[in-house]
């Protein structure tokens, strides 16, 4: 075991918190007068939730010294209207100026999506952030270019009548795809929209829940980008293209050798919008 932890009986006073937060069991309290005690540390996962729950500094994990645990000053957070407000604000706003993103503004972004809760705390999340015009544009290049050889493939007049026939979606994809294409080979940037940073989120090929915990990541970036005014939005496109290419040149490119599964473009706004619209009626199942 690579970590020490006890709990402080001099200072404990048998409350049970870590008791009721520990997802893996360890802690264990027959009654009010007895000692907490640690069961099976090895299985400890390292959240830190019995240390951040523990007013009495009572638990001791040597994962968490006293440097990296912090009181939280519950007046500095924002009220409920003040998170929905920003929730409601939120836009995929690709209306970018081509003053770059500040360098603390993107470290503040990396933080919060980095803060995003994983699987079993594993924290396999792995970030690249590109500011580098070349590789911006290159990525722009790669994306068309994998469009462009799925066109093709479409457009073979079998796969083309296979496909009108068992999925019309699929089938109308192609115009847009193709538009896509001839606005890159035009010059136009229809996929990054002039964005001067990109964040992709990443983890190993062979971690499960990397899907999951990329995209939870991507949402934590998101809002904390809305709440310091960057404009940005998923890369939808980028994100089809590297799924779709078995060359995977876009890893390649930016030597990632784990599967993306999530894309930030940012960029500072040229504008703001005044106005929130509502979304279509929610739809939710009581049971």
């Amino acid at each position: 075991m690579d970590f020490t932890l006890f709990i402080d009986h001099n200072t404990c006073i048998r409350c049970g918190k870590c008791v009721r937060v520990c997802p893996a069991h360890i802690f264990s309290l027959a009654d009010s007068k007895a000692k907490v005690q640690v069961n099976h540390p090895e299985t400890c996962i390292k959240c830190g939730h019995c240390v951040a729950v523990c007013h009495t500094d009572s638990v001791k994990h040597s994962v968490f010294p006293p440097e990296k645990v912090h009181p939280i000053d519950r007046e500095f957070l924002p009220s409920p209207q003040q998170v929905m407000l920003l929730i409601r604000s939120r836009r995929s706003n690709r209306a970018f100026s081509r003053t770059p993103v500040p360098e603390n503004y993107l470290d503040s972004i990396l933080e919060a999506a980095h803060r995003a809760p994983t699987a079993s705390n594993q924290q396999e999340v792995e970030f690249t952030l590109i500011t580098d015009p070349d590789k911006l544009q290159k990525i722009i290049e790669i994306t068309a270019q994998v469009f462009a050889e799925k066109v093709h493939r479409i457009n073979n007049p079998v796969i083309r009548f296979a496909l009108k026939t068992a999925s019309p979606s699929t089938y109308r994809m192609v115009s847009m795809l193709n538009t896509l294409v001839e606005s890159v080979k035009d010059g136009k940037d229809p996929i990054l929209r002039g964005a001067t940073s990109l964040i992709f989120i990443h983890a190993r090929k062979d971690f499960h829940y990397g899907s999951i915990d990329c995209n939870l990541a991507y949402q934590n970036g998101s809002l904390m980008a809305e709440s310091l005014g960057v404009s940005q939005f998923y890369t939808g496109f980028v994100c089809r293209a590297i799924l779709e290419d078995k060359k995977r040149r876009i890893n390649k490119l930016l030597g990632i050798e784990g599967e993306i599964y999530a894309g930030l473009a940012l960029g500072m706004p040229s504008f703001k919008y005044p106005n929130y619209i509502d979304k279509k009626k929610i739809s939710v199942k009581k049971l």
